[in-house]
């Protein structure tokens, strides 16, 4: 496992290890230890669609890999409790066929899981949120010219301004903090389509 990234996000680079979390209630299972802490595998089980036994079994599969760990800050030692190895990941397409086929396997499951996130946070958050934070949220689609090196060179930008943010302890953030999602799409198009005049998709917020 490697943590030398910004966000201190596990980084996965097996093909193993890219199917073995190509699986929607492995993600599932990830997502819920990396947001709301050590659980087990009957306390997840409400939360991502299996029964306790099923969990258990994905639970395993996924600690194979080093992507979840064994607790040990339970008072109760009558269940195995689970934490995530770190509070994302990330992953890299290996090189050959194999790789590239189990990232895109992997991307796939994430794009359909996240695909309906902001319409649920529409209905389900927005209400709730004062003026000030609903003028803040909102959504942006832009289409840009850029060489590899250059895409490569903003992406590490953007994840070092944000860094800090990522990182922060809950208890030493202001009073006033809140949890923000940010869901980024980095979407290249085919070179044949590289000469067009970049244009400014609608942007709201």
């Amino acid at each position: 496992m490697s943590l030398k990234n910004p966000y201190g996000d596990f980084e996965i680079s097996e093909p193993q290890a890219l199917r073995a979390l190509a699986h929607p209630v492995r993600l599932a299972i990830l997502e819920h230890l990396q947001r709301h802490g050590p659980a087990t595998a009957t306390g997840l089980s409400p939360h991502v669609g299996a029964t306790p036994s099923v969990v258990s079994w994905h639970l395993r599969h996924l600690a194979t890999f080093g992507l979840v760990l064994d607790w040990d800050g339970a008072t109760s030692k009558r269940e195995r409790w689970w934490q995530a190895a770190a509070r994302g990941f990330r992953f890299t397409m290996p090189e050959g066929t194999e790789g590239q086929s189990a990232s895109q396997q992997l991307r796939g499951e994430m794009f359909a899981r996240n695909a309906d996130a902001p319409q649920q946070w529409l209905l389900h958050e927005e209400p709730r949120l004062d003026p000030e934070w609903r003028a803040l949220a909102g959504i942006a689609d832009t289409r840009f010219v850029a060489t590899a090196d250059e895409l490569r060179q903003l992406e590490k930008s953007i994840e070092e301004l944000i860094a800090p943010y990522v990182r922060r302890k809950n208890d030493s953030a202001p009073p006033d903090a809140r949890i923000v999602r940010m869901l980024r799409y980095l979407l290249p198009e085919p070179g044949d389509e590289a000469s067009a005049e970049p244009a400014d998709g609608p942007a709201a917020s």
